[in-house]
């Protein structure tokens, strides 16, 4: 039972993930560059509505509070 739940649960992930990467390489595509950054994940997070706190969108850091 449970190698069941296991792998629904990957495959679920799998896709989640598939479509958190897609949407960061369209902004990475957007912006010209090569190179993912931090804040083309927390924007792609974003857009799915699922929110990342902590990081400033001017330096791709977490900030300190």
């Amino acid at each position: 039972m449970s190698a069941l739940v296991h792998e629904h649960m990957r495959a679920v992930l799998k896709i989640n993930l598939k479509c958190l990467i897609n949407d960061a390489i369209v902004y990475t595509q957007h912006a010209n560059r090569k190179t993912i950054k931090t804040m083309d994940v927390v924007y792609a997070l974003k857009r799915q509505g699922q929110m990342l706190y902590g990081f400033d969108s001017g330096s791709s850091k977490l900030t300190k509070k």
